[in-house]
């Protein structure tokens, strides 16, 4: 299964993303979200297979969520959830 989905960056939040499915667009995605999301700005086209690495989601279920609410919304991660992985990524950063 493949599915071609187009992805937009919020100018107004840092490291947020939005998936959606080439062929519908912003159509199915709620205006409430697309008001606090900000003016979606096109970052790229990809096409999804369900074994492709992401870099902060997993392809099977932004799959999924196109498929079930017409849209997937990637989150920017918590600065302690980054922190928490350099830490135990370097044995010489106290923990």
């Amino acid at each position: 299964m493949k599915q071609l989905c187009k992805i937009f960056r919020s100018k107004r939040h840092e490291g947020m993303y939005l998936y959606v499915d080439a062929g519908e667009g912003l159509g199915r995605v709620p205006e409430a979200l697309l008001q606090r999301f900000g003016a979606p700005v096109e970052a790229m086209t990809l096409l999804l297979t369900p074994g492709k690495r992401l870099a902060r989601a997993d392809a099977s279920e932004v799959m999924r969520h196109l498929a079930d609410n017409g849209y997937y919304l990637q989150l920017p991660p918590s600065v302690v959830s980054e922190m928490q992985q350099l830490a135990a990524a370097n044995s010489k950063l106290a923990r």
